[in-house]
């Protein structure tokens, strides 16, 4: 057994991973499973389900996964009765799923407000209330993650209550990490910017900034855009008994566009919170 293995105490666990087939989900759903986690799974796409079920089969990998929608209670319901039945034990949540679109606020509509509150905040509610009490009756503790985004902690527009939702996820981890605290159950948030998030698919095509080298450059510090393994290995610290004091914290893979805050390195003149001359100069002989 290696050093991260004997300090991690995944081996053995069981983790719910809501959205956990597609995407964000699917990586930390498979290393999760890499580290000898258990995973039981529901996603909404069958095709991605399926595949996530024949993915760990040939591995040799126990798990559960099922087609299903979280925002439906009874479906998040019955896949938690699902590891009673089967593991009755419950190490670990991972919260993923999410989703939105682009609208300015003021061309929104209540039923449109309701839609993006039950993707992004309600079922993580939900699950959570289902996860605490399974945890406190182990007695061993446990970990919750919830998948949030960069546009909890910066303004997003066009996006104005999907960032109030991640936001509201966000303190409401920190306020339940404190409540849970005394029963050893941690609560996390791992808040990414650009990553292979399928509602974020389309972001690296078209003329959008992140389908160019230089785009990428000028947005992340780092110089690349996020990778499925950059947020599951936070994931998977987060669960593992490595992070076993870390609770009510967020990470942030996002290549540094958390710290940067509206500075961009600009093509030819470097860092800058403002539109370099040259490059309004270009823009005008251009138009």
């Amino acid at each position: 057994m290696g050093w991260f293995e004997e300090r991690g105490g995944l081996a053995g666990t069981v983790a719910v991973v809501t959205g956990g087939a597609g995407g964000l989900g699917e990586a930390i759903t498979a290393d999760l499973a890499a580290n000898g986690v258990r995973p039981a799974v529901i996603d909404v796409d069958g095709d991605a389900a399926a595949a996530l079920r024949a993915s760990l089969e040939e591995r040799g990998r126990e798990a559960i996964v099922r087609q299903g929608d979280v925002r439906d209670p009874d479906a998040l319901a019955a896949l938690f009765a699902a590891v009673d039945e089967r593991w009755g034990r419950l190490d670990t949540l991972v919260n993923v799923v999410g989703g939105t679109f682009r609208a300015p606020f003021a061309d929104t509509t209540p039923k449109g407000w309701d839609a993006l509150l039950r993707a992004n905040l309600t079922h993580v509610l939900h699950a959570c209330s289902l996860a605490a009490p399974r945890m406190r009756a182990g007695g061993r503790g446990g970990s919750i993650v919830n998948i949030t985004s960069i546009e909890a902690h910066r303004a997003a527009p066009g996006f104005a209550v999907y960032a109030a939702a991640k936001a509201a996820v966000e303190q409401f981890g920190r306020t339940l990490a404190v409540e849970l605290g005394p029963d050893g159950i941690r609560v996390n948030n791992v808040a990414p910017d650009y990553a292979p998030a399928r509602d974020l698919a389309q972001l690296s095509t078209g003329d959008h900034a992140l389908s160019d080298p230089a785009g990428i450059r000028a947005t992340f510090p780092l110089g690349r855009t996020g990778r499925g393994a950059d947020v599951s290995g936070c994931v998977v610290f987060l669960a593992s008994d490595l992070s076993s004091y870390v609770t009510g914290s967020t990470l942030h893979p996002d290549g540094g566009t958390h710290a940067s805050s509206g500075w961009f390195n600009w093509p030819g003149t470097g860092w800058a919170s403002h539109v370099p001359m040259p490059v309004l100069e270009k823009l005008a002989r251009e138009d």
